[in-house]
């Protein structure tokens, strides 16, 4: 029977941890529980001369298990498992206690006493712990990029340069997301079409690129380094090799004209047969499924007329839904962000036709937009702009005292409290420059217009920004700060009325305006739940996907080799999307050029002899690792995560955790009892 031999090591952590625990007395009090031989305590347990420190005494002192004391787990397990490895020990005969954010950063009194007992529980732990291997797996040598706007548009390039064949998959006929809708980018005021077009080119031509646009992703299965993905392709209704994008089908089509574009946000018409916008990627004209008389109706006069207009007879009626599978060893998230509904702040004034959004007034400004630049509103210029920042931003949760104005005023009360009272805290960084740039525009197309911004906060946050600030200021447009905590409307003193009141409710600011443009949140896309699901990973709070550390990990997810990046994450910029596409590019990349990962092996085990195979645990495994074989579970421990679902929802007991069995957690439990806290 092997003799446990235990070093304990106590981190001060500077004095984020010896502020509050006497960490000597900590020290101290290890060295006489069972098991140990030796208790240290350190500055810097992270250090390199702190790693030393463990990697001697394990070959000095024969140690067989190890306890740190320290910060989380999620932040420097690794490091000393693989400070252990390094000294010849099984990194899985580690344990860690948390003492900085379990104790020293929740307690004033008694931090001491309970380091203590965590500590003492770790060592009881410790004791039980066994040695385990990693398994490896192969690699499929391909990616999966989700999302075609400017982030996912880079991860693909990025992963095809390094000579891996990339699936590049988009919801929409066109790739290039909301960077192709806009005018011009801050804060260098470069046309945003002459950035990103090239760009959509060369995904096109790209031999390792295999674009999947009108597409969707809707099934994942596997693990990393095997995943398997299915993938529907819409049918456009055209031969993708016929058509040469002449338009001649969309010109003839009879609702040409009337049917409103998403592209131009509305503000712009098209037809049930269409192309995105001019220098869409593919060029290819796609039938509108909801909105075709031939496709709803089953007939559109005696023929077609986008059938009869086609000089190159591309048009095909025939086409079906397709089904796709490929296999990919890694996945890249970059499905982007949604614009929050300014109707759903209905403060805001968003009815009326002088308030638009921020996006709305990027395609007035666009000189391809449909007033081909021009800044038109009620038909004339306007003379009097005002900005309004923070529009779905930064706002405390609860309702606000808008609402409760509005419902005591005896208005219907699901008006009133719009979408249940869910505020979005965040800022959505973004906005402040935005404005400044559309400031800049108005000023330069309208040189006699008067521009104001209402805002809470100035965040020129990056690179050139202050110095973009300063020259909008000096342009002319005029900033009025408002107190967070004050709340603005928009109204109108009379219907018939060509311009709006932007006022504050606490009554110290009110300007008439010609134009308000609101700086509207991005929030999290509508379909961010269901590709969750699709994918197995997680969401933070505010509804964005939840990277695996925001420090250490920032572009990875709990699922292994699946990674995220640009605003599917948070909100950002364009710099910091690209910036982040290229990292989790290269972090895809890794597995792939290697050929093969290790995976842990801290996952569920089935005792056969106890499972009936009722199937209890099969329901609740949110990775679909396991599966009924010859009457009983089995665990596919490539795809098991170890989250324990299985483990609690097992009415026989016969499950477990490898490195969290239940004489080990009683051990710690039994541990922690005896100190009295």
């Amino acid at each position: 029977m092997e003799t446990i031999r235990t070093g304990v090591y106590i981190c001060h952590c500077g004095v984020n941890i010896s502020a509050t625990v006497d960490v000597k007395a900590v020290a101290a009090f290890a060295e006489g529980l069972p098991s140990v031989v030796i208790a240290r305590d350190y500055l810097y347990m992270c250090s390199d001369p702190g790693q030393e420190l463990i990697k001697s005494d394990i070959k000095d002192l024969g140690l067989n298990r190890v306890v740190v004391a320290s910060c989380s787990p999620r932040m420097h397990e690794p490091t000393f498992r693989n400070a252990c490895a390094d000294a010849g020990l099984n990194p899985y005969c580690f344990e860690m206690a948390n003492i900085r954010e379990q104790c020293a950063w929740v307690h004033h009194k008694g931090a001491t006493e309970k380091a203590k007992a965590l500590v003492a529980s770790a060592v009881a732990k410790a004791a039980l712990l066994e040695p385990l291997e990693r398994k490896k797996v192969s690699v499929v040598p391909r990616a999966l990029v989700i999302g075609g706007g400017v982030t996912g548009i880079y991860a693909a390039l990025e992963i095809a340069d390094k000579g891996f064949e990339t699936y590049l998959v988009e919801k929409d006929p066109s790739i290039g997301g909301h960077m192709a809708q806009l005018d011009k980018t801050f804060p260098t005021l470069d046309c945003s079409a002459c950035i990103l077009t090239p760009k959509m080119v060369e995904v096109a031509r790209h031999k390792n690129i295999q674009l999947l646009t009108y597409s969707e992703v809707k099934e994942v299965n596997g693990y990393i380094g095997n995943y398997n993905v299915k993938i529907r392709k819409k049918p456009r209704y055209v031969d993708e090799v016929k058509c040469t994008g002449c338009g001649e089908c969309a010109n003839a089509c009879r609702l040409h004209g009337i049917i409103l574009n998403e592209f131009d946000v509305g503000l712009s018409k098209r037809a049930a047969r269409y192309v995105p916008f001019p220098q869409a990627v593919p060029l290819l004209y796609t039938v509108d499924p909801d909105r075709c008389i031939y496709i709803t109706k089953g007939k559109c006069g005696k023929s077609p007329a986008c059938v009869d207009a086609c000089p190159a007879d591309a048009i095909d009626f025939d086409q079906k839904e397709e089904e796709l599978e490929v296999e990919v060893g890694t996945i890249v998230v970059a499905t982007g962000y949604d614009l929050l509904d300014p109707a759903k702040r209905p403060e805001y004034g968003y009815k009326y036709t002088e308030v638009l959004t921020g996006l709305e007034f990027e395609r007035l400004s666009v000189a391809s937009g449909p007033t081909g630049g021009k800044i038109i509103i009620n038909g004339k210029e306007p003379k009097e702009v005002v900005f309004i920042s923070c529009v779905g931003s930064r706002e405390r949760k609860g309702i606000t005292n808008y609402e409760l104005r509005i419902t005591n005023s005896n208005l219907d009360n699901q008006t009133s409290k719009m979408d249940g009272g869910a505020r979005n805290e965040y800022c959505s960084r973004v906005c402040c420059m935005y404005i400044a740039k559309q400031a800049h525009l108005v000023r330069d197309k309208i040189p006699d217009a008067r521009v104001r911004i209402i805002y809470n906060d100035m965040r020129a946050y990056g690179k050139g920004f202050e110095e973009f600030y300063n020259r909008v200021v000096a342009e002319g447009v005029e900033y009025i700060r408002k107190e967070l905590e004050d709340e603005v409307e928009v109204i109108k003193r009379s219907e018939d009325d060509d311009k709006v009141v932007v006022r504050t409710i606490s009554g110290g600011i009110e300007l008439e305006a010609d134009l308000v443009v609101l700086a509207n949140a991005l929030v999290p896309r509508k379909d961010a739940d269901e590709l969750a699901k699709i994918l197995k990973i997680t969401k933070s709070g505010d509804g964005f996907y939840l990277e695996a550390h925001p420090k250490l990990r920032p572009l990875d997810t709990f699922t292994d080799g699946i990674f995220i990046a640009g605003c599917c994450q948070s909100p950002k910029d364009i710099p910091d999307s690209v910036a982040q596409a290229v990292g989790a590019a290269i972090r895809a990349s890794i597995p792939l050029m290697r050929g093969e990962v290790e995976v842990e092996p801290l996952v569920a085990i089935i005792n056969e002899n106890i499972c009936v195979g009722c199937g209890t645990c099969e329901v609740s495994c949110p990775f679909d690792a396991l599966s009924l074989e010859a009457g009983v579970m089995r665990v596919n421990e490539v795809v098991c995560k170890g989250c324990g679902s299985c483990g609690s929802a097992c009415p026989s007991g016969a499950i477990s955790m490898r490195h969290f069995k239940d004489e080990q957690i009683y051990a710690q439990i039994e541990a922690m009892c005896l100190q009295k806290l």
